[in-house]
């Protein structure tokens, strides 16, 4: 299974639900996904979605339009493999009702180990331009039994080779929210199986499952076993039913079996699933706790409520923030009240405190001057996750950044995950996530070589320690890897 590759090109977006308004900056999404096609070999697809409302527009015929520059370019070892730079006109939006648009762009590259860096400039706004930099790894998917990514689709169409989205005989708008609600009852999405012509036979087995990501327990009623003709290159699309799954943070996964049942290939999709109708905290009828109540001062409500983000599911922080916009103290602290009923129902007061106490620990461990402690990396890990199992500190280092690496024997199903925090700016406090093998977290394969760019200026993504091997203390590499 390779390792997540979103990234949100924006300063500030708490859900992909939220939209900000035609006056903030603009605001865009990018993912990435690799495939394999004969003839050309290993290739990059990176897919964008501008949030329509982000953007300004002027008039067009027929209605207005955004045009977007867009700057792409590929680095290996520091040099320059691959790049593009090109203007972006948005459809055409009438009745001033604006949407979001979608754009795809295709690289072959090699197998190896690249920067992507990515920069968009709104050219009818006077805002900055937005960028983002991102280690990627590309496999070879040619020689041996293998799987592409997992594409999840916003929609998909019969179409013809006219159109960026066209593929294997479909026009495909990529989706790059993993977050589900319930007004969305399906999953429709797109991958490869490359050389199971590679097999003694002329047919092969797939098996399609969901697993429920905290408890590890496959949903039996989900699982759907298919009979596919091999081929140098198998397409297959999906339209994964989900009306029934439950709340909760679930994993996709495919696997390619021989004619003897035997897994040859897996590849896997995390998703959150959110089926209530309307999650509510029924917080107007709510009748406040005076002992509840009483732990919660007068000027901390805010502080409080905020403080809830790094536990909850998006549909919850899209409630939060609702409450937070009407600056109503009594719903706030309402809300509060409620989100412990729901989250603990029989302790709600004893888990409460508990973790107040930990929002007051990293308060006093992480905040600094512009952030506080929940809103850091590290208080938003150790608030979701609890306390690491043991946390390794490296404030000095001749070749390094000062950084951390906190190290978990046991979260949820999962054993022995690590993060790694650095503090690029060296001062404020600002440990930020570098790396994670926790699912869902940040992955970053060439995070040895940006800890170390400190004083090293050149480096090589396949070799992390290339020109910082002499460094004495330049240990974060070995360190990770011993818990």
């Amino acid at each position: 299974m390779r390792a997540s590759k979103k990234l949100i090109l924006a300063a500030t977006l708490l859900v992909n639900t939220f939209l900000f308004g035609q006056n903030q900056s603009l605001r865009a999404y990018m993912d990435n996904k690799q495939f394999f096609a004969p003839g050309t070999g290993n290739y990059l697809e990176i897919y964008f979605q501008f949030v329509g409302s982000s953007v300004q527009y002027k008039g067009a015929d027929g209605g207005l339009q955004a045009e977007i520059a867009v700057s792409i370019q590929i680095l290996k070892d520091q040099n320059l493999v691959a790049q593009d730079a090109y203007r972006l006109l948005s459809p055409v939006m009438k009745d001033s009702i604006v949407e979001d648009f979608y754009e795809v762009k295709r690289f072959a590259l090699a197998p190896g180990n690249y920067t992507l860096t990515i920069e968009l400039l709104d050219l009818a706004s006077e805002k900055a331009p937005i960028k983002a930099s991102q280690t990627i790894s590309i496999e070879e998917l040619q020689d041996a039994i293998s799987s592409s990514d997992i594409e999840t689709l916003e929609y998909a169409y019969k179409g013809d080779e006219s159109s960026t989205f066209f593929k294997s005989g479909y026009n495909m708008i990529p989706r790059l929210s993993t977050f589900y609600p319930s007004v969305l009852s399906s999953i429709p999405v797109y991958f490869e199986l490359y050389n199971t012509n590679q097999l003694p036979d002329s047919v092969c087995g797939l098996k399609q499952f969901i697993v429920n990501t905290e408890t590890g327990a496959e949903l039996e009623d989900f699982t759907v076993f298919s009979r596919h003709a091999t081929s140098e290159v198998l397409p297959i699309i999906r339209n994964v039913d989900i009306g029934k799954l439950p709340t909760g943070t679930y994993t996709l996964n495919y696997t390619l079996l021989s004619r003897s049942m035997m897994d040859l290939t897996t590849q896997s999709y995390v998703f959150e699933r959110s089926n209530d109708t309307e999650i509510s905290w029924d917080a107007e009828n709510l009748v406040l706790d005076p002992y509840f109540q009483t732990s919660i001062s007068e000027d901390s409500v805010l502080f409080f409520l905020e403080s809830l983000i790094p536990i909850s599911k998006p549909a919850e922080i899209k409630n939060i923030i609702q409450t937070i916009k009407t600056k109503d103290t009594e719903k706030q602290r309402r809300h509060i009240q409620a989100f412990w009923l729901k989250t603990a129902p029989s302790k709600t007061n004893d888990a409460w405190l508990k973790y107040k106490m930990q929002v007051q620990l990293v308060e006093k461990l992480y905040s600094n001057n512009f952030q506080e402690g929940f809103e850091t990396d590290r208080g938003r890990v150790y608030l979701q996750y609890g306390a690491p199992t043991t946390i390794v500190v490296k404030e000095t280092s001749p070749s390094e950044y000062p950084y951390e690496i906190w190290q978990y024997n046991k979260i949820g199903i999962f054993s022995n995950k690590r993060f790694i925090f650095y503090n690029p700016d060296l001062v404020n406090n600002g440990y930020r996530l570098l790396h994670s093998d926790m699912v869902g977290e940040l992955k970053n394969p060439g995070w040895p070589q940006t800890l170390a760019k400190r004083n090293t200026n050149k480096g090589n993504v396949d070799d992390p320690n290339y020109h910082n091997e002499n460094h004495f203390g330049g240990n974060s590499n070995d360190l990770f890897r011993q818990y």
